[in-house]
């Protein structure tokens, strides 16, 4: 959606209801012909009448020729600034929620920069490293202690190859089918 930029002769029609509604302009009082007013808030005299007209339409004032402007209602001008403000707090919001959104695809595009980063690293540490060994420390009761590899036919049986053996901390790595498996 756009941004809404208002005609500064709306600015100007919203300072003037603004002034009724503060009554700093009576209901009932006249204020002076458009050139006055026109100086009092530094624009031209076309955007005065503009900003006239846009009151006169919601019967907040009145255009009585060669007399000036006639204030007729502060609720119409109330109303009017109050309108205004909700249109301008629908475009606040609608402002935030959009930065929110945008907030979020750029976290979402930091995580999916995250997450690639991560599986690249992780298969090249698997490419490296294709084997990820398993270690089992015996601690329970078992028959199986004091029997060698090749006796408990451990490969056979499992699959799985022992790489090392650590006992009393001793790493006896790549250990024969002759080693023996023992307790801790």
């Amino acid at each position: 959606m756009p941004t809404i930029r208002e005609p500064r002769y709306r600015k100007i029609a919203y300072q003037i209801a603004q002034k009724i509604a503060d009554n700093n302009y009576p209901v009932g009082s006249k204020l002076h012909a458009r050139s006055t007013l026109s100086a009092a808030f530094g624009v031209s005299s076309e955007t005065a009448r503009k900003a006239i007209s846009v009151l006169a339409d919601l019967e907040i004032v009145k255009p009585v020729h060669g007399s000036g402007i006639e204030v007729l209602s502060r609720e119409k001008a109330k109303i009017f600034l109050n309108q205004a403000q909700e249109t301008s707090d629908i475009q606040t919001i609608h402002s935030q929620i959009k930065e929110t959104i945008s907030q979020q695809k750029r976290e979402i595009k930091t995580l999916e920069e995250s997450m690639s980063r991560l599986f690249d690293q992780t298969q090249r540490v698997q490419y490296h490293n294709p084997l990820n060994p398993f270690e089992l420390e015996l601690t329970s009761d078992s028959s199986k202690f004091g029997q060698s590899i090749a006796s408990l036919n451990f490969w056979q049986s499992t699959g799985a190859t022992i790489v090392a053996l650590m006992h009393n901390d001793e790493l006896v790595i790549s250990p024969g089918p002759y080693a023996v498996i023992e307790r801790g």
